[in-house]
């Protein structure tokens, strides 16, 4: 009994032996730390005063906008685009740089092909800095811990853009908040961001928590009380995570009513943070006669939207399907569901390859129409002709497809939840302008209605939509970006 109690006290002393000393060492790497992070800082600096000058002696400002993907052809390029047209219209010092990783085009083939995709034309060259190491942002490297993977991931691509070219503001327009405080604290730069979709949310919590499978909530987890739990403990250190990172912003920018909720719940910088809706090129698709629609052998219903998950490309191909085998419209005339949209990945190719193989097994192969990387042109001429705008992602922070579809004239059935919700499929002076649904039921009945009205009442409903979407012009995007940046070029 004794020489236990002496061996315990012997322990106890040792371990407080040990103790100051390694208090002491880790105060010492500690202080090693903050001294070559500040050294790290001031070489920063010092490569950004050694930037030439410009032809009127004055040495630029440079404006870096983080988008790996800038070529990807989405909703997100086009806020890219116009943003970067907007500040070279407003601000004559300015030079913008763009971080990508598509290495596989030149400058010049991605700004031919935002004026072919967007019909977005900029007054002055833009400079791109390519990066090697986008792969450490993709998602397919991660297949778990998904989003933990890519955020740490989006650190070393962000210290790879900074090293190759140090900006005076930073503007994260993709979503990578986990580079702002790198670009803010290491890089000395004024930073902003434009969120079009929080990586973690409220919602998601929700669905680890009610055990929901979803794309991002697998069957084998939801299956087990442990793992959910598990998950769940992860998502809330990393919505922790998120919120701090995402704190660091000066200038905080969202695209919806949706987003700002969930930012404001998370990061919790609501003094600097503002809607601006995204541009939608609703003045291009004015010109498209609204008119009652002459009797035809055919009706098409377009989808706009990257083939990407969260997009649920699938859901829209049961509903058809559904509505084509319940023959809820009749024979004649005859239905195409025309899917448009983006690849940006092989990834993404391989998704189109399973929706195809979806609309085999559904047998409606030939009535479906796959449409990728199309030019604006064809777009333009699919929405022209199109009865309804089909939109199917639960939680879709905006929907600039939406938008596009309702300022072409189409009868719009978007997802009852999101940006489609709360800001965009609401009545517009007190009437119709578009249609709800949440399941594969819900909305091959919606479609059915819509097919069944007649068609006065379709063109009713579409001059509504039409008219409601002039809040989410270009020229609004420009005035509502402009007034919200102003604070990071004082």
């Amino acid at each position: 009994m004794v020489s236990g109690g002496l061996c315990l006290c012997g322990l106890l002393r040792l371990l407080c032996s040990l103790l100051l000393p390694a208090l002491f060492l880790s105060g010492i790497l500690c202080i090693c730390l903050v001294v070559l992070l500040w050294g790290v800082r001031l070489w920063i600096q010092r490569k950004k005063q050694l930037r030439p000058a410009g032809r009127d002696g004055k040495r630029p400002l440079l404006v870096g906008f983080f988008h790996p993907y800038c070529n990807a052809g989405g909703g997100g390029e086009r806020v890219l685009w116009c943003a970067i047209r907007t500040l070279q219209k407003k601000y004559r010092n300015v030079t913008c740089v763009v971080y990508t990783g598509d290495r596989d085009a030149t400058g010049e083939e991605i700004v031919e092909g935002a004026f072919r995709r967007f019909n977005i034309k900029l007054i002055h060259p833009v400079k791109f800095v390519f990066l090697e190491k986008r792969f450490l942002v993709e998602a397919s490297l991660y297949p778990h811990f998904t989003l933990l993977g890519q955020s740490l991931g989006s650190v070393f691509l962000g210290w790879e853009a900074l090293l190759k070219c140090a900006p005076d503001i930073y503007i994260d327009s993709m979503g990578y908040a986990f580079t702002i405080p790198l670009f803010k604290y290491l890089g000395g730069c004024r930073v902003g961001c434009y969120v079009h979709y929080p990586t973690i949310s409220t919602d998601m919590l929700s669905v680890v928590r009610n055990q929901d499978t979803r794309f991002n909530n697998a069957a084998f987890i939801t299956s087990s009380p442990l793992f959910s739990k598990f998950k769940l403990v992860y998502y809330y250190f990393f919505a922790f995570m998120y919120g701090l990172v995402g704190s660091c912003s000066d200038v905080v920018m969202v695209n919806s009513s949706w987003t700002l909720n969930h930012i404001l719940s998370l990061w919790r910088v609501g003094a600097c943070t503002s809607v601006v809706y995204p541009p939608c090129d609703v003045q291009t698709f004015l010109d498209i006669p609204l008119e009652v629609e002459k009797s035809t052998s055919e009706y098409s219903i377009v989808s706009v939207s990257q083939f990407r998950p969260e997009k649920d490309h699938p859901l829209q191909i049961r509903a058809f399907a559904k509505l084509l085998k319940e023959k809820r419209v009749g024979q004649e005339p005859s239905l195409k569901l025309i899917l448009i949209g983006g690849c940006r990945n092989q990834q993404d190719e391989e998704r189109v390859n399973k929706l195809k193989r979806l609309c085999e097994e559904l047998g409606v192969s030939d009535d479906v129409v796959f449409r990728i990387n199309i030019p604006f042109e064809e777009l333009k001429r699919h929405l022209a002709e199109a009865t309804i705008g089909l939109h199917t992602m639960w939680n879709e922070h905006f929907g600039i497809g939406v938008v596009e579809c309702m300022a072409a004239g189409t009868v719009i059935l978007a997802h009852n939840s999101g940006g489609p919700k709360l800001d965009i499929v609401v009545p517009h002076e007190g009437r119709v302008t578009g249609f709800l649904a949440e399941d594969e039921d819900g909305y091959a009945e919606t479609m059915a209605y819509i097919f069944s009205l007649p068609p006065e009442k379709r063109l009713e409903i579409r001059e509504n939509a039409r008219r409601s979407v002039h809040r989410f012009s270009d020229q609004h995007f420009e005035e509502t970006f402009l007034l919200s940046v102003e604070p990071l070029f004082k």
